[in-house]
């Protein structure tokens, strides 16, 4: 199976797909690079189209993954799903725009791409944390939303996971490679700790 996968780093994306194989249960074949590069949110949400687009009318890939951190925007929620989507969620934007272009697509004559997007909660540094610091979630992420105090920031998170704030994309890749290995041995305490943001895309890649 061809999978492309788009986030905010290499890095991420060379961890991400650790994370895609595991859930699947087996390997999964890259695609040639995609014709742009993605570093941060603004990137993505702009890029996104013509990755699509690319992917559709000019490769054989059969599938897309896309992960973004959430940053300081809304957690998404079960609400966004049945009470409409809540236009500052990044989870509910990326929806949005893989469902007005898919309709989009001319037919091909081979199957339409599968998608599966998810939302690190505040960052995939605390996917990265899982299982290493138990107040790393997103229920301790939507009280620091609602101004409480918690114990770590986006920039501990990196601090933690790297051991310097501005790693290296060496020092970044070997570090994400090694939470995504351990991770991928066990998916259920990530499911638990991060409902929101990653049992969706969880989900969606099991139904492939």
């Amino acid at each position: 199976m061809k999978v492309a996968v788009l986030s905010e780093s290499s890095a991420d994306e060379a961890a991400i797909r650790i994370l895609v194989n595991g859930i699947l249960g087996r390997d999964t074949e890259a695609t040639s690079d995609l014709p742009l590069r993605s570093r941060g949110w603004p990137s993505v949400i702009r890029v996104f189209p013509t990755v699509l687009k690319y992917l559709h009318y000019r490769t054989d890939a059969d599938a897309l993954v896309v992960v973004v951190d959430s940053d300081d925007s809304p957690i998404h929620e079960p609400s966004h799903e049945t009470g409409g989507a809540n236009v500052d969620c990044r989870l509910c934007q990326l929806r949005s725009v893989a469902t007005s272009e898919i309709k989009k697509l001319r037919p091909t004559g081979r199957d339409l791409l599968k998608i599966a997007l998810g939302l690190a909660v505040p960052a995939i540094e605390a996917w990265y944390q899982c299982g290493l610091d138990p107040h790393v979630n997103e229920a301790t992420w939507s009280r620091r939303l609602q101004s409480e105090p918690i114990t770590y920031t986006r920039r501990t998170l990196k601090q933690a996971v790297y051991g310097t704030e501005r790693p290296t994309i060496g020092i970044e890749e070997a570090c994400a490679i090694k939470a995504a290995t351990r991770l991928a041995n066990d998916f259920s305490l990530i499911e638990q700790l991060f409902p929101n943001g990653f049992v969706p895309l969880a989900r969606a890649i099991k139904g492939w």
